[in-house]
């Protein structure tokens, strides 16, 4: 995700946005996005990206060929080692919380 420059907004669209905050609920107008009661097929997290860190990383030769003899289709090795990772810190995390309480 590339970070740009927001622009600020023009009067009018500050005006705009004023008079609509100032409009009380009731006056909104919801019908083209009616309200979801049932949650129970969404998916928590679909839309988050979290931010990624470009940095060079030496790993054993070994390891690099099992995770690019392990990949899926639509799913690239250094995804898989970043999930290996991140469920090992979350493991530790875990481990630390344990042995606090």
């Amino acid at each position: 995700m590339k970070k740009g420059t927001s622009k600020s907004l023009t009067p009018r669209q500050r005006a705009e946005l004023k008079s609509l905050a100032a409009l009380p609920d009731d006056a909104i107008d919801t019908s083209d996005a009616p309200e979801l009661v049932d949650w129970s097929a969404a998916k928590r997290g679909l839309f988050y990206r979290p931010v990624k860190q470009q940095l060079t990383l030496r790993l054993d030769a070994d390891v690099v060929a099992w995770f690019k003899g392990h990949t899926t289709s639509g799913e690239g090795y250094q995804t898989r080692i970043n999930r290996a990772l991140r469920e090992y810190v979350q493991g530790q995390a875990r481990e630390t919380r344990r042995s606090r309480a």
